[in-house]
This record gives C-alpha cells, sequence and structure tokens, in this order.
C-alpha cells in the first residue's frame, strides 16, 4: 500500500525515525533545514512590526481587561504569567534520568495566566479584542485614542450581540475564545473534539457559550466551525490552523519573556544561550512564541517543539515537508493521547513552513512519562501542570539522551545556558481532577 505516492519501505529508508513513531516509540528530530537567523528570515513576510502591532493593540485593551477581569488588574490589565527557577525539579530530573542539565532550568507559568487558564489567554484572547476592536471602530463607537474601559459598557455589549465568533478546539483555545467572546458580548460557539475533557465543555456552558460536540477529533471540529461560520456573513471563524492574528499574540509573548530575564540578571548571548521546550499541538501556540523569541534573541535562542508519542503531526509535517498535506492516521498513529491541548492529527501547514528553518527540532513523549513528571513537579516544586503542559519540561533530558540531540546540543549548550519549559495549562483543571492525574503519576 502506497502512502501519498511511497511504499512502506521507501519512507523507512528516507526517514529511520519513521518506524519508531509509528510503534509511538518516543524520537527526538533535529531539523536538518535550521539556519542562521539572518537566512531563515528572509523569505518570511512577517516582521517585528506586526509583533509590535500587537502588543500595542493588548496595551490599548489593558484598562477594559482590568476592569471586567479583576484578577488582571494588579498587573494594569496586562495577561501575564510568572516566570520561576525549579531547580528541585531539574535535580529531580538529573537523579531519575541520569543526566546533566547544564545551566538554569526556569518554568514559565502560562498554566497560571489570568481569565482562562493556559497559553491560549494569549492568542487566543488577543483575536477576539482585534475583531472586537474592528468592529467598533468600524461603527464609529470607539477611536484608536479612547480609554478603552468604555468597552465595558452595555452600548458595546448590544453592538457586539448582533455577531457571532466559532472556533474548532480540543480544549483550551475554545475556552480563551469563549470566556472572552461571552465578556464582551457575542454569540459564541465552540465546536470540540472527542478529546475536550468535559470540565472544560461545562465550564464553557456556565459562561453562556454553545458547546458542540463531536465524537471525532480535532480536524473534524475544526472544518465544522468553518463551515457553520460560511453561512452566517455575521460570524467570525478564529481559525487555529492558519491565522496570523493568534500566531502575533503569542509572539508578543517573548519580548515580555526578554523584560522577565532581564529582571533576573539573565544574559542571552553566543556564550549563555536559551533553550526553549513547547508542547505542541496544531502548532499555533508553540510557533508564535517560537517566531517572537527568535525575532529577539536570533541565533542565541534553540527552540523545540514538544508532542505525544501518539500524535506527533508537526514532526510528520516538518519531517517530510508534506505539512498540513499529511495526517498522523496516514501512518497508523491514532491520535488518541490524555495529552488533549496536543491531540491533533493533522499539523498547521502556516507554522510548519514559518518555522521551517527556524525551530530546532522536535521530540515526542509518552502520556505516562508526563503524568509522572506531573507528581514530579508537584511534590518538588508545588506547582500543578495538566498533563500535556509537562511536555516542556521533559526537553533537556530526552534531547540529551538521543545522538541527534547530544550532538546538538554539543554544539550549542553552555554551561551558563538557561532551559525553559512553557507550561501550557492547568491552573483551571478541578482538585479532583488534578488528584487523579496525580495518581495516575504514581503508577508509573
Amino acid at each position: 500500500m502506497k502512502i501519498h505516492g511511497k511504499g512502506e519501505k521507501e519512507w523507512h529508508t528516507e526517514y529511520p525515525i519513521l518506524k519508531n513513531m509509528m510503534d509511538t516509540k518516543e524520537v527526538c528530530w533535529i531539523n536538518p533545514h535550521y539556519a542562521s537567523f539572518e537566512e531563515a528570515i528572509q523569505s518570511k513576510d512577517l516582521t517585528k512590526e506586526d509583533v509590535k502591532e500587537a502588543s500595542e493593540r493588548l496595551v490599548r485593551f489593558a484598562p477594559y481587561l482590568a476592569k471586567v477581569f479583576p484578577e488582571t488588574a494588579k498587573q494594569g490589565g496586562i495577561i501575564e504569567s510568572p516566570l520561576v527557577s525549579i531547580k528541585g525539579m531539574k535535580e529531580e530530573l538529573e537523579k531519575t534520568y541520569n543526566v546533566s542539565i547544564e545551566g538554569e532550568f526556569l518554568l514559565k507559568c502560562d498554566s497560571h495566566l489570568a481569565v482562562s487558564g493556559s497559553i491560549k489567554a494569549r492568542g487566543g484572547i488577543y483575536e477576539v479584542l482585534k475583531h472586537a476592536e474592528d468592529i467598533a471602530v468600524k461603527h464609529g463607537f470607539l477611536t484608536y485614542e479612547d480609554d478603552y474601559s468604555i468597552l465595558a459598557e452595555d452600548r458595546f455589549k448590544q453592538l457586539f450581540s448582533r455577531y457571532s465568533i466559532a472556533v474548532g478546539s480540543t480544549g483550551n483555545l475554545g475556552l480563551s475564545i469563549g470566556i472572552m467572546s461571552a465578556q464582551l458580548g457575542f454569540n459564541v460557539y465552540v465546536h470540540m473534539s472527542q478529546d475536550a475533557k468535559e470540565w472544560k465543555k461545562n465550564l464553557l456552558r456556565q459562561k453562556g457559550v454553545n458547546v458542540i460536540e463531536y465524537a471525532s477529533d480535532y480536524s473534524f471540529a475544526v472544518e465544522e466551525g468553518r463551515k457553520q461560520a460560511e453561512r452566517d456573513p455575521n460570524m467570525y471563524f478564529v481559525d487555529d490552523e492558519n491565522s496570523k492574528d493568534l500566531f502575533f499574540g503569542y509572539a508578543v509573548a517573548a519580548e515580555r519573556l526578554k523584560k522577565q530575564l532581564d529582571e533576573k540578571g539573565i544574559v542571552v548571548s553566543k556564550e549563555s544561550p536559551l533553550f526553549v521546550y513547547l508542547p505542541c499541538g496544531v502548532g499555533g501556540g508553540p510557533g508564535g512564541v517560537a517566531f517572537g523569541l527568535k525575532l529577539i534573541f536570533e541565533d542565541n535562542v534553540h527552540c523545540f517543539f514538544a508532542e505525544p508519542t501518539e500524535s506527533p503531526c508537526m514532526l510528520l509535517g516538518m519531517m517530510t515537508g508534506l505539512h498540513e498535506k499529511v495526517s498522523v492516521f496516514d501512518f497508523g498513529i491514532h491520535n488518541q493521547t490524555d495529552a488533549d491541548g496536543l491531540a491533533v492529527p493533522r499539523p498547521s501547514g502556516f507554522v510548519g513552513r514559518t518555522m521551517e528553518k527556524l525551530l530546532s527540532g522536535i521530540y515526542t513523549v509518552k502520556d505516562q512519562v508526563l503524568y509522572r513528571l506531573l507528581k514530579q513537579l508537584a511534590d518538588t516544586e508545588g506547582i500543578y501542570l495538566e498533563p500535556s503542559a509537562l511536555a516542556g519540561v521533559y526537553g533537556p533530558v530526552t534531547i540529551r539522551q538521543s545522538k541527534s540531540g547530544e550532538a546538538y546540543f554539543a554544539q550549542h549548550l553552555t554551561k551558563q545556558a538557561t532551559h525553559i519549559a512553557w507550561a501550557t495549562g492547568g491552573s483551571m483543571v478541578p482538585k479532583e481532577i488534578m488528584n487523579e492525574y496525580y495518581r495516575k503519576g504514581e503508577e508509573g
């Protein structure tokens, strides 16, 4: 049987790690197309100006966010997460896996972002705010010089109630889009795949969001959301696979991270490189963050995506160059993982192509390892994440354990390096469910 015009033997010869991927074994892929920043950025039509514009828009909306989400008031309506040292976890990993993690190990706690408790509070909320701004300006309700706290007034809710927003999601993007859109007054439809957790659906319904469930995967939910929006001229579709607005919302994280590193006295240079490990589903969140980081730190930052062994869609897309044309199902990989935010069979071609020469590599991780890491992080640091968010924590270990990864580290890693695991979600997980996750970590 041929897959995309090639026999299985031909595939395995061309991509030796594919057999292990098909057997859902952990792998580490170092990107052979990785290039200097100067070379890689030449072909991109995305710029620092685009990210700056997104950053300025979020500043304009800060007074509104501070007013309607009091938990953001302390930070003046800026939704940002802490950057914390996880020295205890680093020591635990070194002991468990018998590896040395050179340099400092930090956790970027997007798991604790205000409003929706995940990295999606960046891109998802940003895109909804941009759409609301476009409508309000078009109708003469708002100018860019206004104090945006006026958006909390009823007249804006009445205006937005004439419009709808739709999105397809495995969970966290749906939460961020749903919570923000409902707060503004939009009619919201979140199309959710079979992987979505029940508590996420319930929370959305409590906020007045229309949740549409499918006994199918993420790609199907996205397609249904897209179709619904095509039938209604007043409905806006948030396209997780192709949206530049989502991407730029995520990319703003980089300038904020730089400020946090500056505050900690951490310098990023060739002698003190930065390694960042980002859990990856369809690719928008990690892609946007990584792109923003490359714009700022250029060759001194090395970004890796992390995927479940059961859903390595971005790895498959970037490794083969087929991007969105390939699905894990094509190679008999079942896409059944407890890392719900990462349960995606087909990657974003937009992100894959954008990161083609900018991404250092991708590694995969088993569900049981995620649960074990969840327990270890809770025990050592008192930080509780959802399973998918632990994928980043595994980076310095699994890369070091592979031949190609060790060679990459030998070339770029120094004793003054800084490692950052991007914690993508977890603070909104109900306590009884988190206890269940912890128990699974005890089992293996």
